[in-house]
């Protein structure tokens, strides 16, 4: 151990505790509440803190119009793409528009559009079509909208 360690106390910033980290070289800060060490601050905690802040800062580009351009590029770079697709938001809710021909190709499109930064809820509007008999089938929802 060492004999004059560098030491914080509980109170110390965030920002004071990095800089003193960076100056000295040092990989851990014992935490002090007077004479006594009540835990010890390390470059794997300040990590931690930094990422669970990026996660609470809200993304500038999650706007409607930033989220349909990606859900749209998303899905047209696929070959799975529904047929006319088109994308309508609002306030972050999406309403999907297409024709599939697989019910797989329903569950991927749904997906792409739950994982685009700010959507809030998907709405599936998509209708299968058998491209053998023409068979036309609105979406599970819509259907049952319609009941």
């Amino acid at each position: 151990m060492t004999e004059d360690p560098i030491t914080v106390n509980e109170e110390t910033p965030l920002e004071d505790l990095v800089r003193l980290m960076e100056r000295k070289g040092i990989k851990r800060l014992p935490v002090m509440s007077g004479n006594v060490m009540t835990g010890i601050v390390t470059r794997s905690n300040l990590l931690q803190a930094v990422a669970s802040m990026a996660h609470e800062i809200p993304d500038p580009t999650a706007d409607d119009d930033h989220i349909r351009d990606r859900i749209i590029r998303a899905v047209n770079a696929t070959d799975w793409r529904p047929i006319g697709f088109e994308v309508t938001v609002r306030k972050g809710v999406v309403h999907l528009h297409g024709l599939i021909t697989t019910d797989e190709a329903r569950q991927a499109t749904i997906v792409a559009a739950q994982n685009t930064s700010g959507v809030k809820e998907v709405h599936d509007h998509l209708c299968f079509v058998d491209t053998y008999s023409g068979f036309y089938v609105e979406s599970p929802k819509d259907m049952e909208a319609a009941s």
